[in-house]
């Protein structure tokens, strides 16, 4: 029998128990990046030719004006990136593929039409007559312009395809390229405009395209996007989407023209609120309609794991539906510790996993199912977290 120490005190109270530690959480799973990821090969093209048109920028304008004009740009394409994301809020595309898109509207479609503009103006000589001006605005600028967008997006389309999945993915990429290539586009404007007349120049240039028109471009290329979305949506392989792809890129020429031909022949303020602006609302109400079939969808994919019981008829309304996610949301906010973050999880991770079981069912992407797998695991864990005391 052991002595008590000496150091030791009289047991006089009674200790708090002691419990077994929490087993470890179990890591989750993630989606496989194969086919949801920007192609090395365009990574690396895009990088090349970053350098080449930096170079152009820099010789043709001045560092200091083109970086003036870089800073003013980033204005609206910040407040384009930020609706774009709102579009895509919940089944948001893999960041990759996103800055991929608007790198290529940036560097590579303008480098094309770069290239292009060079190899008219070395063929027929410069555009310095009021018809060449006119041809050049609203021909020349409207093809050469949409091919080179719906170049990219055609080639995400066919590169990352298992990130593709149908009209609203289609018109976020396409609106990602044309913000890019605006970007790029308004550097040379506002430099430009601050070379040729100072300050008070470059204020009407941001007023006419930062300010009222810095979704132009956007909405051209989002047409050519909204067509490979349709390809998407019924499976259709690369050759056999050629035929929309081309279509929507002649949609985007015409909307092109359209806009182009407002300043070069009409009034262009009085075009603007006749035409431009209707064309603007339609194209919102679109792009509303298109998520709200979106949100049919993933209904429809989420109330067949209802009826099996992974999930309840009333949380599949609360993923599913733009009110139900709001009100979910701020009962989150109201748990214990503001559990919103957790909450936006759940939804995140739900709805990908009704847009895997939709390629599943469309029977277009064998790894469909694994992605299925997978996304279930992430969604019940993210509920049982929200659920957690």
């Amino acid at each position: 029998m052991t002595s008590p120490s000496p150091l030791s005190r009289p047991h006089d109270g009674t200790p708090a128990s002691i419990v077994r530690p929490p087993a470890s959480p179990p890591v989750l799973p993630v989606v496989p990046r194969k086919g949801r990821s920007a192609s090395i090969w365009l990574i690396a093209v895009t990088v090349v030719v970053l350098l080449a048109v930096a170079g152009y920028f820099l010789a043709a304008l001045g560092p200091a004006a083109s970086i003036a004009g870089m800073v003013l740009a980033l204005i609206p394409l910040a407040g384009v990136l930020f609706a774009v994301r709102l579009i895509d809020r919940w089944e948001p595309e893999p960041r990759s593929l996103v800055i991929l898109a608007v790198a290529w509207g940036a560097v590579v479609a303008v480098a094309i039409a770069l290239g292009v503009d060079l190899l008219l103006t070395l063929v027929l000589g410069r555009a310095d007559t009021p018809a060449a001006e006119a041809l050049s605005s609203v021909v020349q600028a409207p093809l050469v312009e949409e091919f080179a967008k719906g170049l990219g997006v055609f080639l995400i389309f066919v590169t990352a395809r298992r990130a593709f999945d149908g009209p609203v993915d289609g018109v976020v990429y396409g609106a990602l390229v044309g913000a890019g290539f605006a970007f790029t586009e308004n550097i040379q404007y506002f430099a430009v405009s601050l070379i040729e007349g100072g300050a008070t120049q470059a204020t009407v240039t941001f007023f006419l395209r930062g300010v009222l028109s810095p979704f132009a471009h956007v909405m051209f290329t989002a047409v050519t996007g909204f067509a490979l979305g349709l390809a998407a949506r019924r499976g259709l392989r690369a050759g056999q989407a050629l035929g929309l792809w081309v279509a929507g890129m002649a949609g985007a020429a015409v909307l092109h023209a359209l806009w182009n031909g407002s300043a070069a022949f009409f009034d262009f303020f009085a075009l603007y609120a006749t035409l431009q602006v209707p064309l603007f609302v339609l194209f919102v109400l679109g792009v509303l309609a298109l998520r709200r079939e979106e949100a049919r969808l993933t209904r429809a994919r989420l109330g067949e794991y209802a009826a099996v019981g992974w999930f309840t008829a009333q949380e599949v309304d609360m993923l599913a539906t733009p009110a139900g996610r709001r009100a979910g949301i701020a009962w989150a906010r109201s748990l214990p510790g503001d559990r919103a973050g957790t909450m936006k999880a759940f939804i995140t991770e739900a709805t990908a996993l009704a847009a895997a079981r939709q390629r599943a069912l469309s029977g277009r992407d064998a790894a469909a199912a694994r992605d299925e797998h997978v996304l279930l695991q992430r969604s019940v864990a993210a509920r049982a977290a929200l659920f957690a005391r």
